[in-house]
Parts: C-alpha cells; sequence; structure tokens
C-alpha cells in the first residue's frame, strides 16, 4: 500500500520537475536570442560578417572601405557624384576617392590589377581589343545610353540647310563629321545609314576627333552635318549654327555608349563592399532619373551637383539639354554590345575574340535591384 502511494506522488513531482526545467530551458533560449538581437547590448553576438546584421544584406559596414573610382568629370558618371554628394556612399561607410587617367590604355590595366575598382568604358574597337588580348575586367551596369526622343549624342545639320534637308536620306552627297572611326560614333554613323538606305559611298565621311571643331566646321560651312554631343548641342542651337536633326534612338534605341566597369578583385574579394557601393551608386542613378526624365525630384539639387562635377557650369544650361541615360536598375542592352563588337570586327578591327559570357556580369546589379526592388 505504501508503495502504492509513493508511486501515485512521485508522478505529479515528475511533471513539475519537467515543466520547471522547460521553463528554464525557454527563458535561457530567449535569453541567448536576446543577445543576438538587442542592439543595445554590448555583448550582442555578431552573425553578419562585415556589417554585424545577418538580417540585413545592406547594413554599414563595420570599417570604413575606400572604393577608388577612374572618372573624369564626364556626365555619365552622374550616379557617382550624387551618391558621393548626397552620402549614399557614407551610409554604407564606404569612402570614394575619384582618379582621373590620360586615356583608356593607362585606366584599363589599373582597372584590372585592381588599382581601380570601378570605371567607365566607351564602345570602341580598340577598348575590345584591350579586354580580349587580357585586361581582366567586367562590363557591371549602364553608364549610358541616349532617352528616346532627347538623345545627348546625336546629329545636327547647319541651320541653313534644314529647309533643303528634311529626312535621313537627304544626307546623300553631304558633309557628315563623326569623331571617331571603329568606335561608338562610327556604329551609331552606319545606323543612320542603314535606316535611310544609304551607304558610305552615298556620303562623305568627314574624321573630326573635336567636338568643338564639328561646331566651328558647321559656322563656317565646311561641312553639312555632325554627330554631336552635349552640351555642344544645345549650345549650337542657342548661337542659330545648328538645329537638330531627328534623333539617334529613330535608328539606333538601344545603342550602348558607355558601361560601367569593374575590377574582377572588387567583384569577388570585396564582394561585400561591391554590393554596398552599387546599391549607393543606384540610388544616385534614381534620384537623377527622378530629376531629368520624371522631373518629379528635386532637380535644382541635382543641377548643383552636376555642375560642381562636370565641366557644364552653368545650370541654365542643364536645364535644356538632352541627357544622357543612365538605366536606374543598371540594366545594358547586352545584344547591342554584342552587335557593336561584331560592326567592329566586320570592319577588320577586332584583332582577338571575346568572351562576352564571362566579360559581362550583371549578377551584382540583379543582387541589388533584388534587395532595393526595381525603379518604378
Amino acid at each position: 500500500m505504501k508503495q502504492s502511494m509513493m508511486k501515485w506522488l512521485a508522478i505529479p513531482f515528475l511533471v513539475l520537475t519537467l515543466a520547471l526545467s522547460a521553463c528554464s530551458s525557454n527563458t535561457s533560449e530567449q535569453n541567448e536570442e536576446d543577445q543576438k538581437t538587442d542592439p543595445s547590448d554590448g555583448n550582442t553576438t555578431e552573425t553578419g560578417g562585415e556589417s554585424g546584421q545577418s538580417d540585413d544584406p545592406l547594413a554599414p559596414l563595420e570599417e570604413t572601405a575606400k572604393v577608388v573610382i577612374a572618372e573624369d568629370g564626364s556626365a555619365s558618371g552622374a550616379g557617382f557624384y550624387i551618391a558621393k554628394e548626397k552620402g549614399y556612399f557614407e551610409d554604407y561607410n564606404i569612402e570614394v576617392e575619384f582618379a582621373t587617367f590620360g586615356n583608356s590604355d593607362e585606366m584599363l590595366p589599373a582597372v584590372a590589377a585592381g588599382e581601380v575598382d570601378v570605371a567607365g568604358g566607351i564602345s570602341s574597337a580598340s577598348f575590345f581589343n584591350s579586354i580580349a588580348q587580357g585586361i581582366d575586367v567586367r562590363f557591371i551596369a549602364d553608364k549610358g545610353h541616349n532617352i528616346k526622343g532627347n538623345s545627348y549624342f546625336s546629329f545636327v545639320l547647319r541651320k541653313d540647310l534644314q529647309d533643303e534637308i528634311k529626312d535621313y536620306k537627304d544626307l546623300k552627297g553631304k558633309k557628315v563629321a563623326v569623331s571617331t572611326k571603329n568606335a561608338v560614333d562610327d556604329y551609331i554613323f552606319q545606323q543612320m545609314l542603314e535606316h535611310a538606305g544609304l551607304t558610305r559611298d552615298d556620303v562623305e565621311f568627314v574624321l573630326m576627333s573635336d567636338f568643338g571643331n564639328m561646331m566651328a566646321s558647321l559656322g563656317n560651312k565646311q561641312i553639312d552635318a555632325a554627330l554631336q554631343i552635349e552640351p555642344l548641342i544645345a549650345q549650337g542651337i542657342t548661337n542659330d549654327i545648328h538645329v537638330r536633326f531627328g534623333d539617334a534612338t529613330d535608328f539606333a534605341p538601344k545603342a550602348q555608349i558607355a558601361m560601367v566597369l569593374g575590377s574582377p578583385k572588387f567583384l569577388t574579394e570585396r564582394r561585400d563592399v561591391a554590393t554596398r557601393f552599387m546599391a549607393a551608386y543606384l540610388k544616385g542613378v534614381r534620384d537623377y532619373n527622378d530629376a531629368f526624365v520624371k522631373e518629379t525630384g528635386t532637380k535644382d539639387e541635382i543641377i548643383d551637383i552636376m555642375t560642381k562635377h562636370t565641366a557644364t557650369k552653368d545650370p541654365e544650361v542643364w536645364k535644356n539639354i538632352g541627357v544622357v541615360g543612365l538605366d536606374p536598375n543598371g540594366e545594358m542592352f547586352i545584344d547591342d554590345i554584342k552587335k557593336q563588337y561584331q560592326f567592329y570586327k566586320e570592319n577588320g578591327a577586332i584583332s582577338s575574340e571575346l568572351d562576352f559570357e564571362k566579360v559581362i556580369d550583371t549578377s551584382l546589379a540583379e543582387e541589388v535591384v533584388e534587395i532595393i526592388g526595381e525603379y518604378e
């Protein structure tokens, strides 16, 4: 009888012991979780690598990271300038330094070696040849295209000829100035000829490397038309030298004029920094699009930034020019890049094959857009 009673008394005691044990375990686990998530606790457990936060893929870096950008003050560097001036790089604990180079022959090896992290590249046969011959860089985002109907890189016509030349086919027999051969200018010129049903034998191609000289040559009637660039397009219109002649997007709507280049070392060995850099860059580009494309942002503020970093110092000029297109999601016209390469190759200007699967790397921009969302 006594043994039976002890047996039944032991059961409630065992249940109570287990319950107390479970409560203790739950409390211990909750304390550990609180230590991981409470930012006010000096003993917070670090689970997020460089950022120190596992649940925020774009948390600021624990230590300041320096990123070197090769940029010469071109308008297509707007995303870099705006991100710097508005503190987007600083938000991620990134310090940027702008470096200038005399030409791409000096710049590209520095990017490949990791001495420069990010740069801009303009399409040309020599540019593609350098990469194909071993200069290891990546195309990672858009850095320049024409905006439909208001291209920053487009044809202009002598003002006194506007009644005579009304369509592209009317350029037959005329002198047309282009700044380079076997580069993106030449490619756009070729696209215009094909659109007009003309050949190179139908027009006189005038190679003129200086855009300023083009405007002077139009003024003294040495040439009839030119593939010109802003702000000289607007300046020539103001001075009654030339008029806009159609728009480059009439025949080359998806011409990829320039690309953001990344060092392979930056993209792999410093991926955490690269991710945050791209996020800041795209924020800058989105502010730029808000101001100039949507005209919903703080345009005066963006213009002030552009006058600070580029050669166009007059704010009024920025209100009248066709600005460079910059994709707010970083997307490039990849098919057009390949098409340009093929054009140079058919002209006999390409000496080595280029592995586009290796060279074009959209993963960084895509990764960031997945986090910050697509631009609307």
